[in-house]
């Protein structure tokens, strides 16, 4: 018998007939026995304590498979700036499909050169400052490649990085994140950061009150270079042990904390009087989440690299990358094969990429976020006052917006709550009208109690009605 038809019979009677499913295929309770049994749980699938098989996606919902929807408030972590199944997008990926679909890294192609040629003007002409693009895969493999080309810049390898920081889960990119959670199991950390507490004002691990603060929390980080007993300056020599400061422009995973507008602009003043870089992850914020290409734009200051990835490709083939002064990336001081990575270039990715850029060149993507964030916000803040003290915070920065779940005291956190919540919005059974519906949220912020929302840029008036909707039911049914 050949051996095709042995391999069609194998898999014939290894696939289970269903009622609705498709001839050959699995219920969905079939696939998450599967999974119970064959798939890793160390990623985030099981964060649900029922997890979902979603089918398909479009615009700002995902689809289970008895086609019911769930509203994303999340967007994939904010991977999916320009809505699910973006057909402009998903047409330059087939595209490419169609014609370069593979190229390894080191031969070059159009979109690679043009992709890196939009960013490095872009920021050319926001910074006023020259620079180059080096791309990799995803997020946490482009802090990896920032961290090589700071140690390369400055021959020091200790980095400052904030409390509530996110950079990601690779080694190194875990060394710089704040959680203890995500090294325990790892070992030693020898180039751990410094955390130096950030701008969270709504919980000032200060005890001040902004604006009367006078920015208190930066002159407490540049106490640290007043003498080299405080362990990071050596006044003789005039060097600082640290080479650079990793900050996120609004907080990610620490949840998307706003800092003040001028708090950027004095901690950089202290890291140019001794010679520190400042390095900007915008891999949750960049692509005008905030309203701005880089969140870093909102503060008026100049970085000296660029860390990007997540919706620069909308979710779909991954890319990412950073930005880097002249200086800093000049072909003499970063020469070929500094570092690399197999897919970093990839040609399915920078096409995407592309048409993502062109795309914020021919519509006013500043405008329509902060337009769209100040109303979404204006809604959040009318279900505030349905529930004072329960919404304890609330703020944002074009469509990067928060909702902290406190005690009724306002201020305490309650993660019970919250996890309430986001587990019934999961479980899709929210009404409006005839229709089911479900709510995706992120949980995050430093004690698991706030709300990170990430709404899709085209979500419509309607759309942040029915969201309001289904928080408002959300409140009602978590406490009873």
């Amino acid at each position: 018998m050949p051996v095709t038809k042995v391999l069609r019979k194998k898999s014939e009677s290894n696939t289970v007939s269903n009622n609705g499913h498709g001839k050959g295929s699995r219920t969905p309770e079939e696939l998450l026995k599967l999974e119970a049994e064959y798939c890793s749980w160390g990623d985030t699938v099981h964060y649900a304590e029922d997890p979902i098989i979603f089918e398909r996606c479009e615009g700002s919902y995902l689809y289970d498979t008895e086609d019911k929807p769930y509203l994303d408030l999340q967007m994939w972590y904010s991977a999916a700036n320009f809505g699910y199944n973006n057909p402009r997008l998903g047409n330059a990926l087939k595209k490419q499909i169609d014609e370069l679909p593979q190229l390894a890294c080191q031969y070059l192609h159009k979109e690679k050169i043009e992709l890196a040629t939009k960013i490095a003007q872009a920021n050319q002409e926001r910074f006023e400052e020259k620079g180059r693009v080096h791309f990799n895969v995803g997020g946490s493999q482009a802090v990896e490649d920032s961290l090589k080309l700071v140690r390369n810049a400055t021959h020091r390898n200790l980095v400052f990085a904030f409390q509530g920081g996110y950079h990601g889960r690779t080694l190194g990119a875990t060394s710089i994140t704040s959680s203890y959670r995500y090294r325990r199991k790892f070992g030693h950390f020898s180039d751990r950061a410094q955390f130096v507490p950030y701008p969270y004002c709504f919980r000032c691990p200060y005890q001040k009150k902004y604006p009367d603060c006078g920015m208190y929390c930066v002159k407490q980080f540049e106490k640290q270079f007043e003498t080299e007993y405080n362990g990071v300056w050596d006044p003789k020599a005039k060097e600082s042990e640290f080479s650079a400061f990793y900050v996120e422009s609004v907080q990610g995973t620490g949840g998307y904390v706003v800092p003040p507008k001028e708090y950027f602009s004095e901690l950089k003043k202290v890291l140019d009087r001794y010679n520190i870089l400042l390095v900007d992850d915008e891999i949750q914020m960049g692509f005008y989440r905030t309203g701005k290409l880089w969140g870093i734009e909102n503060f008026g200051v100049t970085p000296d690299i660029i860390v990007f990835g997540k919706a620069m490709t909308n979710g779909l083939n991954p890319l990412s990358g950073i930005w880097a002064k002249e200086n800093l990336i000049n072909p003499k001081v970063w020469p070929a094969g500094s570092t690399h990575s197999t897919f970093s270039s990839n040609s399915l990715g920078t096409a995407v990429a592309l048409e993502v850029m062109k795309m914020t060149e021919e519509e006013d993507y500043e405008t329509k976020v902060q337009e769209k964030g100040k109303y979404f916000l204006g809604e959040l803040k009318k279900l505030q006052k349905k529930y004072k003290g329960i919404i304890g915070d609330l703020d944002g920065l074009g469509l990067a917006l928060r909702m902290e779940i406190c005690e009724r005291d306002g201020y305490t956190p309650n993660r019970e709550l919250t996890d309430r919540m986001f587990q019934l919005g999961m479980e899709g059974k929210l009404q409006v009208g005839k229709k089911k519906y479900g709510l995706i949220l992120d949980v995050g912020g430093y004690y698991k109690n706030v709300f990170t929302l990430a709404p899709n840029f085209d979500i419509s008036k309607q759309e942040i009605a029915l969201a309001i909707d289904l928080l408002d039911q959300l409140f009602q049914k978590a406490l009873k």
